[in-house]
C-alpha cells in the first residue's frame, strides 16, 4: 500500500515539475506527503503553496495541522487566522468556520 502512495506522490511531483504554478498539484502533493507522514516535507510543500498561492484556501487548515504537528503551534495559529481573514475577505464562510474551528482547537 506504501508503494501505490509513493508511486502516487513521484507521479504528482512530475506533474507539479511540468507545472510548478498549478496550486491544485502543488496541494495534492503536500497532502500526500502529509498522508505518508512525512510531515516536515508536507510543511514545505505548504509553505512554497502558500507563497506561490495564498489565496488557495484549502492549504491554510492543513498546513497549520501539519505545523501544530511538528510543534509549532504558535506558527500554525498565525498561519490558520490569516487563512481565516483570506477567506472571510472572499466570502468563503465554510472555509472561515473551519479554520475557526482549527484556531479554537490549537489554542485551547
Amino acid at each position: 500500500m506504501a508503494g501505490a502512495s509513493e508511486e502516487r506522490l513521484a507521479s504528482l511531483r512530475e506533474l507539479l515539475a511540468d507545472e510548478p504554478g498549478d496550486a491544485f498539484l502543488s496541494y495534492s502533493v503536500a497532502m500526500q506527503l502529509k498522508g505518508l507522514g512525512r510531515a516536515q516535507e508536507a510543511a514545505e510543500e505548504f509553505a512554497r503553496l502558500v507563497e506561490r498561492s495564498p489565496d488557495y484556501l484549502a492549504s491554510y487548515y492543513h498546513y497549520a495541522s501539519v505545523l501544530h504537528g511538528l510543534g509549532q503551534t504558535e506558527r500554525g495559529l498565525e498561519l490558520a487566522r490569516r487563512g481565516q481573514a483570506l477567506a472571510e475577505a472572499a466570502g468563503e464562510r465554510h472555509a472561515a468556520s473551519e479554520l475557526a474551528d482549527l484556531i479554537d482547537e490549537l489554542d485551547g
